[in-house]
């Protein structure tokens, strides 16, 4: 069955919302409250990245925001060469300020939909994906993003996404929206509650960790690890 994804948010939509949030992007201590373990995973994804490709000279940071998890890698490798892509030319500017600041190696920025991205093949040693993909839409989307990435990596690197999921059961999808939802409102009652799963609603379209892992493999990554699961959120990843 063909799912119809045109009440969902615009590009435009998503890059306007991004473009005034800057600020609250740039917090390296808590990450996002309303993404449940984000320092975690952040800290797991990137000490991945570094167990796996400890002489890393080249990263992608797909939907880099305002530099985060880039900075967290340049704390583990440093001087890394950094590929920064985001929808937001406010967020990328503010990436690459705060990025640039913490290597010698180069910082290129690419502003464009993830979808669009030109990589060279081969070409880089660890991607980090973190909050984005679940912006992607239909099947063709998802298998055309995890293909570019696959043929950027270079032989034995890496990518380490950290996102929002949704479960294949319905039942139990519904139990973790439940628990995602009393989580949220412990932060900022029901109304706040209710006003994030509105915005996912219209925003987002997260696939399950399953589907993810399935078509990491698909894709052609030869291995794959889950780092982390609580709820509405996972990270994990695949080595090539």
């Amino acid at each position: 069955m063909k799912s119809d994804y045109s009440q969902k948010a615009t590009n435009e939509e998503i890059r306007t919302r991004f473009d005034n949030d800057v600020e609250r992007f740039s917090n390296l201590e808590t990450g996002q409250q309303t993404t449940i373990d984000a320092p975690l995973t952040m800290e797991l994804c990137t000490e991945a990245a570094k167990y796996i490709n400890p002489n890393a000279t080249e990263l992608l940071d797909i939907g880099c925001g305002a530099g985060n998890y880039s900075l967290k890698m340049l704390s583990k490798i440093p001087d890394l060469n950094c590929t920064l892509n985001d929808l937001s030319l406010p967020m990328l500017e503010k990436a690459k300020e705060r990025v640039s600041a913490q290597t010698n190696g180069k910082v290129n920025i690419i502003q464009d939909d993830m979808r669009n991205l030109n990589l060279p093949n081969n070409h880089f040693d660890i991607v980090l994906a973190a909050a984005t993909l679940h912006h992607l839409r239909t099947d063709a989307d998802w298998e055309l993003v995890f293909t570019k990435i696959y043929n950027a990596l270079k032989p034995g690197g890496s990518i380490w996404i950290s996102d929002l999921i949704t479960h294949d059961s319905k039942l139990i999808n519904r139990l973790f929206q439940d628990k995602y939802r009393a989580y949220l409102e412990t932060l900022g009652g029901p109304e706040y509650g209710q006003k994030v799963f509105d915005y996912i609603e219209y925003e987002d379209t997260p696939r399950s960790l399953n589907y993810q892992l399935a078509l990491l493999k698909k894709v052609g990554f030869k291995e794959t690890e889950i780092l982390h699961k609580n709820s509405y959120f996972a990270a994990f990843g695949g080595i090539k």
